[in-house]
């Protein structure tokens, strides 16, 4: 029987799209050791905002992440997500940032780069496929799925065979905003095969829409061969599917999968109970929008927008934001909607409502974008904004060539500018932030006192997390039943001390 593997997502994707990225070291090391013994093919550690979020939020180095998983999971190898060219940020970055950046993902414990270009441009990935082969890590790189008259099964295959012939060693289709359906899946999963010829052909599909369950169904019918999902108290809704359901019905369908449901069990036992302690929202299954197949904006994006257009005064807008945000997306050729592109859809958007009048202002990143910086969009863009973004721009030229190869080399300005450094870790962490934006990070990396749990070994996670929420004052009894994911917590009456 044919095989279906998995990689988990409930470190990396899930609590990004379920608790705006903010797990910690501590929420994530003391269960890291049995994860390791789960059956999964490989655990998503880092990428998408995880690096960010890390630095700019939680004060915890992101390379330290990667080392002190790497110390803890031994039989599975990590994954690290990235964008290609603009690795995990809004910027796009010389060539040899991006080779030195996949060389430290190596040095510090990764097995395996993920990446993608979010414009599909394929040009904005060869360095990173031959980066990431050099380094010896396991090589997945794929394209971003979306919808317009422009993104055809067609278009895909030609994404898919321009990808597989830099000679990764899987191929992945990307869905950001949750939008594939099972009938899309007949079509396009065999035109991509097709494209790909015998690589293996991973799906990463978000449960927005409600439909990413029954698209993994239809896809691994039709010869998809590792699918990427979370645990269930940390699948649905904005996040991925629950790895408990494959793990039930794929062998049923005659599928072998590795993970057991007794051991999934416990982890869901962790996860609900890591959510009840930090007041963390768990998982729920989505409903069918059709308005998402319009706008494509991710639902943790739009209660952002609600509440930025809140403090604005203009929160009875929104439905007029998002549709102007499918008008945006047309005129600019039909970009995913995944970062940064998102970003820049959604705000131009809300400054044409604002002003009243499309495109008056264009910031100047969609400047750039228009005109070719950061890669060929899909489409074409429309003309009455290409003569807007000229006319703000005399100076500037569209461009055709690769945008990568525009950006000059930064390592020796930056060991010039901002050197010495203690690594090549924190060489590149002064190429993504200001110094500002580091000190709170080295101070706290510093402080000895932050370490406290990360050497401990912790023999039964679970019941380990569960004396942690005993102690709590704002808790009076804890409950849990092993194996249904089902937690009872009672809380302190209100007046109580606080933790």
């Amino acid at each position: 029987m044919p095989e279906v593997r998995f990689i988990d997502v409930s470190v990396r994707d899930a609590p990004q799209s379920l608790w705006a990225t903010r797990i910690t070291n501590d929420m994530i090391l003391p269960f890291a050791g049995r994860m390791d013994e789960m059956g999964f093919a490989w655990i998503d550690l880092v990428g998408g905002a995880v690096f960010d979020v890390c630095v700019r939020y939680l004060h915890e180095d992101p390379w330290e992440r990667m080392r002190l998983m790497a110390q803890r999971v031994k039989r599975t190898p990590l994954n690290v997500w990235t964008r290609g060219q603009s690795i995990f940020t809004f910027e796009f970055f010389s060539d040899d940032i991006v080779e030195l950046a996949i060389q430290r993902y190596a040095a510090n414990g990764m097995k395996r780069h993920t990446f993608y270009d979010s414009l599909n441009d394929i040009r904005n990935i060869e360095l990173a496929v031959k980066a990431t082969k050099a380094a010896g890590l396991y090589c997945c790189a794929g394209f971003s799925y979306t919808i317009s008259p422009v993104h055809t099964d067609e278009y895909f295959a030609a994404v898919a065979r321009g990808v597989a012939a830099f000679g990764p060693d899987a191929f992945i289709i990307k869905d950001p905003s949750g939008l594939m359906t099972p009938e899309r899946v007949k079509t396009l999963v065999p035109a991509v095969k097709a494209a790909i010829g015998a690589l293996p052909l991973e799906m990463h599909s978000h449960c927005r829409s409600g439909m990413a369950e029954p698209s993994y169904i239809e896809a691994v019918q039709r010869g998809v061969a590792v699918i990427h999902t979370a645990i269930s108290p940390m699948a649905g809704g904005a996040s991925l599917p629950p790895t408990e359901y494959f793990v039930q019905n794929l062998p049923k369908m005659g599928f072998t999968v590795r993970p057991r449901l007794a051991e999934l069990a416990e982890m869901a036992d962790y996860f609900t109970a890591l959510a009840r302690l930090h007041d963390k929202p768990l998982g729920v299954h989505g409903r069918y929008d059709p308005g998402l197949y319009r706008h494509h904006i991710p639902g943790g994006m739009i209660s952002n927008l609600e509440f930025q257009l809140g403090q604005l005064g203009i929160a009875h807008r929104l439905d007029e934001v998002l549709e102007e945000a499918a008008r945006v997306r047309e005129d600019l050729g039909y970009p995913c909607i995944v970062s940064p592109f998102a970003q820049f859809v959604v705000t131009q958007s809300v400054i044409n409502v604002v002003r009243g009048e499309r495109f008056a202002t264009i910031p100047d990143e969609i400047l750039r974008y228009v005109l070719g910086y950061y890669g060929k969009p899909a489409g074409p863009i429309a003309p009455h904004v290409m003569d807007r973004v000229c006319s703000l721009r005399p100076g500037l030229e569209p461009i055709t060539e690769r945008a990568g190869a525009l950006v000059e080399p930064a390592i020796p300005r930056l060991r010039r500018e901002r050197g010495p450094f203690r690594s090549d870790d924190d060489l590149l962490l002064a190429a993504f932030y200001r110094p500002a934006q580091l000190e709170p990070l080295f101070l706290a990396r510093d402080d000895p006192a932050r370490q406290r749990g990360w050497n401990l070994s912790v023999r039964s996670p679970l019941d380990w997390l569960l004396a942690e929420i005993a102690k709590r004052p704002r808790f009076t009894h804890v409950a849990i039943a092993k194996g249904d994911t089902s937690i009872e917590i009672d809380r302190a009456p209100l007046g109580a001390a606080a933790e």
